[in-house]
């Protein structure tokens, strides 16, 4: 979402509002259940030099590739911390191979081709106010 709004910004992205983030991060090797299991319940990360545990997150396996041995994962956040992502994953001792974020809200880009761009409609607007 690009604006110039920074009152939206921050209604969309300070973790206190709870607007869903939803991740697709692609991972070096088999990612196992107690893994997923971990990141669901929350990691312990860095936070600018502050430890921090995580919320609870929605997290499933989309994918495992045994031949290139990697794994991709669904994200679902609502904090946002920096980086927050990819730390949970070093936390549980994955290298981030590939990170992209799909959703802010309802609102995804399935739709739209790459290099393309869309105006929100109103009713995304209030959906995610």
């Amino acid at each position: 979402i690009l604006t110039n709004d920074g009152n939206f910004v921050y209604k969309i992205t300070h973790p206190k509002h709870e607007i869903t983030k939803t991740y697709t991060v692609t991972l070096k090797g088999i990612v196992t259940n107690e893994e997923v299991q971990s990141l669901r319940n929350g990691v312990e990360i860095d936070d600018d030099g502050t430890p921090y545990k995580t919320k609870e997150a929605q997290v499933k396996i989309l994918k495992t590739d045994l031949e290139k041995d990697i794994s991709r994962l669904e994200i679902v956040i609502h904090e946002g911390k920096n980086r927050q992502v990819r730390k949970m994953c070093e936390a549980i001792d994955r290298k981030v191979l590939a990170l992209h974020r799909s959703k802010i809200g309802h609102i995804d880009v399935k739709k739209l081709k790459i290099g393309t761009w869309r105006y929100l409609t109103d009713i995304e607007v209030k959906e995610l106010l």
